[in-house]
């Protein structure tokens, strides 16, 4: 039973073939020294090796953890970090988009339009995906929308997830180990809605050095 843990179970199920032990780490949300022991540990067990990257050895092992963090969610309501945990366990691939483009490009720093009692994730996702993404969710018990947000009256959960499906490949970029839109589809979006997003394109103009004309000060102040 030492292998009955939470950290080792999110390490099994979010791996993906070669992912360094740094992006495993960020996929869970978890200490880069805690993960890197488990590792170790899960390797000696057989159920991972390690070979410029990580690569799942067992994946009967792997489907078993699968099942049972899938069974806690259904259970006990997954918080919003986990929010941003669990989408890594599908296998499939995806990029956060809209307010989470924002969102994850400021690394956290820029929210907007949503509560801890009411908590939206917006994802993009292949639309030969989506049928699997909604069972995906359903089985980890979250509720799941196409482009529109969930009714937050409608379920007791606080995270919910909205998807966006795209015809084309998913372009995505990294940033503190989750998939995101490309910067300048952001850019995009936050100028299309710019009422609210003046200050995180401030930030955005600020962090990786674009030419954005953006300034969230009080003209007035300055009379």
């Amino acid at each position: 039973m030492e292998y009955v843990d939470e950290t080792a179970a999110k390490i099994m199920v979010a791996a993906r073939p070669g992912d360094s032990i740094r992006r495993i780490a960020q996929k869970i949300d978890g200490s880069y020294s805690w993960v890197y022991d488990w590792i170790e540990r899960l390797e000696d067990a057989g159920f991972i090796r390690r070979e410029d990257g990580v690569y799942i050895e067992n994946y009967a092992v792997r489907d078993r953890y699968y099942d049972l963090v899938a069974a806690i969610s259904r259970a006990v309501p997954p918080s919003i970090d986990d929010g941003y945990v669990i989408p890594h366990f599908a296998g499939m691939p995806f990029a956060y988009t809209k307010i989470d483009g924002v969102y994850v490009w400021t690394h956290g720093g820029y929210q907007i339009a949503r509560g801890h009692d009411d908590y939206p994730i917006f994802i993009q996702v292949a639309d030969r995906d989506v049928e699997q993404w909604t069972a995906f969710f359903d089985e980890f018990g979250i509720p799941s929308r196409i482009e529109e947000r969930p009714d937050a009256t409608d379920y007791d959960a606080t995270v919910s997830y909205v998807l966006f499906p795209t015809s084309g490949e998913i372009t995505r970029e990294w940033v503190d180990g989750n998939p995101v839109i490309p910067l300048d589809e952001a850019i995009e979006h936050m100028l299309e809605y710019r009422v609210n997003y003046e200050p995180a394109l401030e930030m955005i103009a600020d962090e990786y050095d674009r030419d954005i004309d953006a300034s969230h000060e009080d003209p007035r102040l300055n009379a």
